[in-house]
């Protein structure tokens, strides 16, 4: 595929890395040569100096062929703009905007639509990182959870912790001892010694053992037991999210106060800011609950006043990586349950691996499953890169019949998928869209999350989820998806 993207900053470097390891062919706009020749330097793309919103820039780059346009430059105005150009003069088939503002949404077809804006989509990684952090306080057990089938389904990973009742045994044991879970484990990485985490195929004879980040997908009502059974140890009562610590005033920390702020009564909030005016600023937006401190975060005494040995779960949400990392330290060595650092530079958050903060989490990586989607070739509803972008979960659509589709009215046991490829779940009975992307017919019954088995036979419309352990295997689950005319 052929792919422009504007802006060579961190949320551009990102895209740029993931989507290069995919060999599809990269150029990179932006008006800083120094960025762009490092860029050239890392990867194997081509880099043009100048503006975005300029027709002659965007031919240089090749936008009377491209495939796809990702405008994520550091303004909302210069990325709307593009995209419209790319719209109205190159008619590039997709294009896709970084937007920062709340005002747009998707939905808003008046203003974003072929009439409008020409915006195929938009990203906002502030957003995505609210919406990911939001999840890790209804499940607090888990070290991430991503959803699938509209939210239906869930891929959680977690680490299995001695004494709880699920580690130690083997997966078919797990499986036969409790049936009603619903689960598939998709994969487990074990920590070594000296060395990163190392994959380990999952069967039924893999043991849990503790310490192990145990990837598991289930349906969404039956989550918060499965990370019970490998996080808590037996006879520990839950302890749910209730008191949240916000280090930082920033845009990511006001819309997850924000979030967390419409259930009244659920959390105690309070946010930490250094910047006196910015604490003005959030104290009058926000909900006269959430409470906003002027402080340090990195202040031993301040988190002491405020009781952080109470506190459930501490958020280094600044825009300085070192700061974020300190604060989470010594928030957890004073007694905070668990911790989590925001880390921009992706060498931190390798470094991160193994140390006492709980979860190291890249903006940027958390809003990438959702430009995957759109890069995917076949009918793929989700994507969520995993393991700082090496490993990937992949919802896709099962179309066509038996004739057309080489997966439709066959057994689980007689897809050909590459052998580390895990297929997690089905969900099966979601509404198929129309033409104006409303549900074609209404919906029967409620639909349906089927943990596949060998002798499972896939039907047209499964939404069926994977595991990847590695990005360079989406190709091979595309093309067995894809639907042809002339395959008998």
């Amino acid at each position: 595929m052929k792919i422009i993207i504007l802006g060579a900053g961190r949320v551009g470097f990102s895209v740029a890395e993931s989507l290069v390891s995919e060999r599809n062919d990269i150029t990179v706009i932006d008006q800083d040569a120094q960025r762009l020749r490092e860029l050239e330097g890392r990867f194997d793309l081509r880099g043009v100096v100048g503006s975005g919103i300029d027709p002659q820039v965007l031919a240089e780059a090749g936008a009377a062929d491209t495939d796809l346009l990702i405008a994520c430059a550091a303004l909302d105005e210069t990325n709307l703009v593009c995209c419209k150009l790319g719209q109205l003069l190159f008619n590039i088939p997709t294009r896709i905007a970084r937007v920062r503002s709340s005002s747009f949404t998707t939905d808003d077809e008046a203003v974003l639509g072929k009439d409008g804006l020409g915006v195929d989509a938009i990203i906002c990684p502030e957003a995505s990182l609210t919406r990911y952090i939001g999840k890790l306080t209804e499940y607090p057990e888990a070290l991430q959870v991503r959803a699938f089938a509209g939210g239906r389904a869930c891929l959680a990973s977690v680490r299995a912790r001695p004494g709880a009742p699920a580690v130690g045994l083997r997966i078919g044991e797990l499986r036969l001892h409790n049936p009603e879970m619903g689960l598939r484990i998709v994969a487990i990485y074990r920590r070594f010694a000296d060395e990163p985490d190392r994959f380990v195929r999952c069967d039924g004879g893999t043991r849990i053992e503790p310490g192990d980040e145990v990837f598991v997908l289930s349906a969404r009502e039956t989550l918060p037991g499965i990370l019970a059974a490998l996080h808590r140890p037996e006879g520990q009562p839950a302890r749910p999210v209730r008191r949240v610590l916000i280090a930082g005033g920033g845009r990511v920390a006001m819309r997850l106060a924000e979030l967390l702020a419409e259930q009244p009564g659920r959390f105690h909030i309070k946010i930490v800011e250094v910047d006196a005016k910015r604490c003005m600023e959030l104290a009058s937006a926000l909900p006269e609950d959430v409470l906003v401190l002027q402080g340090d975060a990195t202040d031993e005494s301040l988190l002491d006043d405020e009781g952080i040995e109470d506190v459930d779960l501490f958020l280094a949400l600044t825009n300085d990586d070192e700061n974020n990392i300190m604060a989470c330290l010594l928030a957890k060595r004073m007694g905070a349950a668990r911790v989590l650092a925001l880390i921009n530079r992706r060498s931190y958050a390798d470094l991160m691996h193994g140390t006492q903060i709980d979860i190291a989490l890249s903006p940027a990586q958390a809003m990438l499953g959702e430009l995957l989607a759109h890069v995917r070739r076949g009918d793929v509803q989700a994507v969520h890169s995993l393991r700082r972008g090496v490993a990937e979960a992949l919802e896709i659509v099962a179309r066509g019949d038996r004739k057309s589709s080489r997966v439709v009215g066959r057994r689980v046991d007689e897809l050909r998928l590459p052998p580390e490829v895990n297929i997690g779940l089905i969900v099966r009975g979601l509404p198929v869209p129309g033409e104006n992307g409303e549900p074609a017919e209404p919906i029967v019954a409620e639909p349906e999350v089927i943990i596949p088995r060998s002798h499972t036979v896939i039907e047209s419309n499964d939404h069926v989820v994977f595991f990847l352990p590695n990005k360079r295997l989406v190709q091979d689950v595309e093309k067995l998806f894809r639907v042809s005319a002339t395959f008998f």
